[in-house]
């Protein structure tokens, strides 16, 4: 498979700005891999297609406030700190990109509240710096209220209080990620209840969705193409409910490509799911054989980005660029706060 076999033309229009009011009440589109068929329903409707026995994997990773706004020392100059993954817990060692970095240099102290303030120990990138922080404990409890959220550069907006909950799945609980799985945002407290009711089963893994998720793919041949790191973990638990569907004859049904690579990243020989905690650089694109994942619930995505590679991969690559060409005929809203698709 070649980069350009994922390309298409998105309308800017297309590109939601805002969730709409109601989680649950975003178009859902349900593509068939069987009978190729596209069928349009309302996001709640996904009960429809969950049968008791099924597994239902949600990513309950959740976004911190990871976009600072500070200023250095002495001269008061204006730094935005984007923070990217912790490094050592213990001495608040981060891997942050720095704006403007022409301004900051080892040694620079960055201050971002009376309490709160980081010193750069060392360069990365062009605009990637190492920093350690003053504060002992959480960082992410110290940025919860001084932070703003981090939404996509796609989203041609300033973030406003609200997103702090519309950026946010309803599961969120561990936090980790500079960008939300999306997929998820549709769900509601309701709906859950409603599909465990079922007898729907809930497992929940943690992938901390870094910046790469945005990163474009720079390279023809995708054989070349690497992805960033990204840390996840699958309990013993959740393996154990996801393992007991699989046996049982049930679907097991991934929501989110964060999701989706977590549960594939931890296969065994035996086609199960094992207990990990690590990090997984997998790049699943045409031809990739899934192991685990029955069906896919997820958003639609950048035109050449590895998610939606991801997408093709597991549905005829033909198959995905028509849904996506009727979705743009149908007007669906597109990326992070946009519409659903479920294939089956």
């Amino acid at each position: 498979m070649k980069l350009s076999d994922f390309n298409y033309n998105l309308p800017k229009n297309l590109i939601a700005k805002y969730p709409v009011e109601k989680r649950d009440e975003c178009r859902l589109m349900v593509v068939n891999r069987e009978k190729k068929t596209i069928e349009h329903k309302i996001f709640k409707d996904v009960l429809e297609y969950l049968n008791p026995g099924d597994v239902l994997v949600v990513n309950q990773s959740r976004v911190f406030q990871a976009r600072l706004f500070g200023s250095k020392e002495k001269t008061n100059a204006k730094i935005e700190v984007f923070l990217l993954r912790e490094l050592n817990a213990r001495d608040q060692i981060w891997d942050v990109i720095v704006d403007p970095a022409r301004k900051v240099r080892i040694g620079n102290k960055i201050y971002f509240s009376d309490d709160l303030w980081c010193e750069v120990i060392d360069n990365t990138t062009s605009r990637g710096r190492t920093v350690r922080f003053n504060q002992p404990g959480n960082i992410y409890k110290a940025v919860e209220n001084i932070g703003v959220t981090p939404l996509p550069p796609y989203i041609k907006r300033a973030a406003e209080p609200k997103d702090k909950e519309d950026y946010q799945t309803v599961y969120a609980k561990e936090d980790g990620s500079v960008a939300a799985p999306t997929a998820g945002l549709h769900f509601t407290d309701e709906l859950l209840q409603k599909i465990k009711e079922k007898g729907v089963g809930v497992a929940a893994v943690t992938l901390h969705i870094g910046l790469g998720t945005f990163r474009p793919v720079e390279v023809e041949d995708l054989t070349k193409h690497r992805m960033d790191s990204e840390f996840f973990e699958i309990t013993q638990e959740s393996a154990d409910t996801i393992n007991k569907a699989i046996a049982g004859g049930g679907k097991v049904v991934a929501v989110g490509t964060s999701t989706v690579r977590a549960i594939e990243s931890s296969v065994t020989a035996d086609d199960y799911v094992r207990p990990f905690k690590g990090w997984t650089d997998k790049f699943i694109y045409p031809s990739y054989v899934y192991r685990v994942v029955d069906r896919m619930i997820t958003n639609f995505h950048v035109p050449e980005s590895t998610l939606l590679m991801l997408v093709c991969a597991f549905a005829d690559t033909d198959l995905v660029m028509k849904a996506y060409k009727t979705g743009i005929k149908e007007n669906y809203r597109f990326l992070s706060y946009g519409d659903s698709m479920l294939i089956l």
